[in-house]
């Protein structure tokens, strides 16, 4: 049984400033948390309502209800882990780098993060602006991948746009069609936030604006990760041409 204190501190971790405070995320379901726990993350503590569930970790046992006051998802799945947040790495300035220019929902960042390992990015540089890779629907979202991908929250995007001697490259309504390019192995894709785009400041250091051409007439835009998740693939594909 959860005691009065273990429940709030457990609740309290939907809260950026206390995961910051403990240095700790969130994890809810099996699979989740068993592809965590295969990157190598540590753990701290894990409750499950199913005593078959990761036994080899001793989790401690609770019943349906404590795991609902505990869970962030309105249907909770089994089991709830708390993690130390991952081991930080220096950015490597080499392959493609993927660049955030304030992308806020949650889901959509969980979504790149998993993109990004899908396609091989290993790093994405991101504004303060951007959600925070360990809110609860970030990780929920991004599958595992977050174990494998590294973020980096700048102070200043476009300060270090204009000084990696990568070629960047940008998410645009309007620019060269990406289908037509030719498109390098080392570069920084920006994409920019779900209403505004990307800033006129970051816009200001970004050297080639890519588009991909709309084929149908009853949409305007498409979705960052959608987009992100095309763009990613034209790289990958020039690169393998």
């Amino acid at each position: 049984m959860l005691s009065k204190n273990t429940l709030k501190y457990l609740t309290s971790l939907r809260q950026k400033k206390y995961r910051d405070r403990q240095e700790v995320f969130v994890a809810e379901g099996p699979k989740l948390i068993g592809d965590l726990l295969d990157a190598g993350l540590e753990l701290q503590q894990l409750y499950t309502t199913d005593p078959a569930l990761f036994s080899d970790y001793a989790p401690e046992i609770i019943s349906a209800v404590e795991l609902k006051k505990i869970s962030n998802q309105k249907t909770p799945n089994t089991a709830f882990a708390v993690f130390d947040k991952k081991e930080a790495f220096p950015l490597k300035e080499s392959g493609l780098i993927l660049a955030l220019d304030g992308v806020q929902d949650p889901g959509n960042l969980g979504t790149i993060i998993r993109l990004s390992d899908w396609f091989g990015v290993g790093h994405i540089v991101c504004t303060q602006t951007t959600a925070d890779c360990y809110n609860p629907k970030v990780v929920q979202a991004s599958m595992g991948s977050l174990a494998r991908v590294q973020l980096h929250y700048l102070e200043d995007l476009s300060a270090w746009l204009a000084q990696t001697e990568l070629p960047v490259y940008g998410g645009f309504m309007q620019g060269e069609q990406v289908y037509k390019s030719t498109l390098p192995t080392d570069a920084v894709l920006v994409m920019g936030n779900e209403g505004q785009g990307i800033s006129s400041k970051t816009e200001a250091v970004i050297a080639t604006k890519l588009s991909i051409p709309n084929f149908g007439t009853g949409q305007e835009s498409l979705n960052v990760a959608t987009a992100t998740a095309i763009l990613l693939s034209e790289f990958k594909r020039s690169i393998e041409m």
